[in-house]
């Protein structure tokens, strides 16, 4: 760029931002590590949770193309895997993490395809945020509440004096009842009925419901005839 520049009266070759691009060839983006890289950053985690492929594309070249380091984009598109579809469709965590082994593996450029492609799956899969908000439950619960302790019949009884201590008592094998299901509390008594997990009807999490409210009507039963 230097060289390409004629000096000034003082000789004094001096170089701009288009003097740059001249002889880059290349737009230089605008793109730093502070307020618009986190602009950029939301941009494309609100484009793939409103389901716009394009618009996800667009802000992903838009950080690859200004320098953003290809393993930050792929960690977010983990954590947006879990957060923003979990369960309505699982693949979502393995297409994203394939993506981050991909670019580690060829490395760039050649890796941009398997971030694009992850983008796209991921702005196209249905959407759930059921795991985030379950996991936000149970955390404050632990977080709000003293650690209460783990019941007597689900705790670990590896030696003769933890039998005698009654650890492990009265625990229910679920594979030696139909449907590998039994009435049993898994949860510490101040907590009992509790219900972090609500799937959605979206994508394969419906499936999780159905089974889930079957589960429940079958023990529900269960209990209607021993009485």
């Amino acid at each position: 760029a230097a060289a390409a520049t004629a000096p000034d009266e003082d000789g004094i070759r001096r170089i701009d931002l288009e003097t740059i691009e001249g002889a880059l060839q290349k737009k230089a983006l605008l793109y730093d590590k502070a307020e618009e890289h986190y602009n950029i950053v939301s941009a494309l985690h609100k484009s793939l949770r409103g389901s716009d492929p394009d618009a996800a594309l667009y802000w992903l070249a838009r950080m690859l193309e200004a320098g953003e380091d290809p393993l930050y984009v792929a960690r977010r598109m983990i954590r947006f895997a879990s957060e923003d579809i979990g369960n309505a469709d699982p693949h979502a965590l393995v297409v994203a993490v394939a993506a981050k082994e991909a670019v580690e593996f060829i490395g760039m450029p050649e890796g941009d395809l398997a971030l694009a492609q992850a983008a796209i799956y991921l702005a196209t899969a249905p959407k759930s945020n059921a795991v985030y908000r379950a996991y936000e439950k149970a955390k404050q619960d632990v977080l709000s509440k003293t650690a209460p302790p783990v019941p007597l019949h689900i705790r670990n009884a590896p030696t003769r004096l933890m039998n005698e201590l009654g650890f492990g008592k009265g625990y229910k094998y679920p594979h030696e009842y139909d449907d590998a299901l039994v009435e049993q509390d898994y949860l510490p008594a101040a907590l009992r009925g509790r219900i972090y997990y609500e799937p959605t009807d979206r994508g394969y999490e419906a499936k999780i419901k159905a089974r889930l409210e079957r589960w429940r009507a079958i023990l529900t039963e269960r209990r209607r005839k021993t009485k």
